[in-house]
């Protein structure tokens, strides 16, 4: 069997700079074993046709869990150092033939296509080539606790991966120097007298190999939520004859009940047309007209649920609800914590979040002569740009 490109992945390290029981490349990064980002961009390029992952013997659970839905073939185990490992790797794909293979770090899941489609091209014409970024900050050599020399950097860059070869003459380059200790696969190819090129690397092609690096990670893989948007919603009901009202979810024994189509939670409904207000998604009446006989008496948390669903299929979040009941009766205050915990239960918005005001008109208007109760509400979200 032959075949051109070879993808192998080292994850046999342990991670002890980074510390933790689990070795790094089975952390979660934004819902994602880092392997498996790894790996997804090899599987992703339809130029790779083979991709090899190298394993500690005793992570096999962890590297299950983490890629074994995927069709990869069996994992190799690595050995003591990352030069054995690449060795392992390197023989146990020799019978594949391969013509050029790409030695990737599992720590590295940020690889982007470009850069790997551009070292397929530039190893396909030299043989041999890395990723790599020119050192940008003026280089130190330091000794007996003293500066001794500032070093020229004009030639000096930060090796990444992955790193191409031509199989064969990395296996063979790899054989030769198996007993010396070497940091990467390209100062192998160096000391068996192979040139190697240099394509442009990316700061975001970085290894995670610190707890700030970790931090980093974790940043970059969260949505940048910047498409701020401000939703206002007012409601209005009148009273009728009854012995409670429903504001924010939570029964209130009243004198009088509001009127209205649903359960008339006059709050409820400030908050859901703010909501679809921020969306630009019309209003209540829009999704839930009160000419159709199924809404008549429903419990206003439906039209919540929807507003709030809405939001979660564009994959925007709620980061704030400021809601104002005006009304002269009922008493809102010993009331208000049990709204906002309701509210927080329906939206699934820490309470925090939710802000639960009244107010009155001072005797003005239709609430203040006991008419009714008006709500307005203002609500924040936030959304992917």
């Amino acid at each position: 069997m032959t075949i051109k490109n070879v993808a192998i992945i080292v994850a046999a390290g342990r991670g002890h700079r980074l510390g933790g029981e689990i070795p790094k490349q089975y952390l979660d990064v934004g819902g994602m074993p880092i392997l498996r980002r790894s790996v997804n961009v090899f599987l992703e390029n339809p130029t790779i046709d083979h991709i090899q992952v190298i394993i500690h013997p005793d992570d096999l659970e962890l590297y299950n869990s983490a890629v074994g839905d995927l069709d990869l073939p069996p994992p190799v185990h690595g050995g003591e150092t990352r030069q054995q490992s690449v060795l392992k790797g390197l023989e146990a794909i020799s019978d594949l033939m391969a013509e050029y293979v790409y030695i990737h770090d599992a720590a590295r899941p940020f690889l982007k296509q470009s850069t790997l489609n551009k070292l397929i091209s530039e190893v396909e014409e030299h043989g041999a080539a890395i990723p790599a970024l020119s050192v940008t900050d003026t280089i130190k050599y330091m000794a007996a606790d003293s500066i001794q020399n500032t070093i020229d950097r004009s030639f000096l860059y930060r090796a990444q991966t992955p790193q191409a070869f031509r199989y064969k003459a990395i296996y063979m380059a790899h054989r030769r120097h198996e007993n010396n200790d070497l940091t990467d696969d390209s100062a192998i190819a160096e000391q068996s007298g192979l040139k190697v090129r240099i394509i442009p690397g990316r700061e975001d092609n970085f290894k995670i190999t610190t707890e700030d690096d970790l931090k980093k990670a974790h940043i970059m893989t969260q949505s940048s939520y910047t498409d701020v948007r401000i939703g206002y919603g007012l409601d209005v009901h009148a009273f009728e004859a009854g012995d409670h009202v429903i504001l924010g979810g939570v029964k209130i024994p009243h004198g009088k009940k509001l009127k209205g189509h649903s359960d008339a939670d006059v709050a409820m409904h400030a908050i859901t047309d703010a909501l679809l207000g921020a969306m630009a998604l019309g209003d209540i009446g829009e999704h839930f007209p009160p000419s159709d006989k199924k809404w008549k008496d429903a419990s206003s948390d439906i039209f919540l649920k929807h507003a709030v669903k809405l939001i979660d299929d564009a994959d925007g979040v709620i980061a704030n609800i400021d809601l104002t009941i005006i009304c002269e009766e009922p008493k809102i205050g010993p009331h208000r914590d049990k709204i906002r915990d309701k509210l927080s239960e329906i939206i699934d918005l820490d309470m925090g979040r939710i802000s639960v005001k009244a107010t009155t008109t001072e005797k003005l208007g239709f609430t203040g002569n006991g008419e009714g109760i008006m709500a307005q509400a203002v609500a924040t979200i936030r959304l992917p740009e």
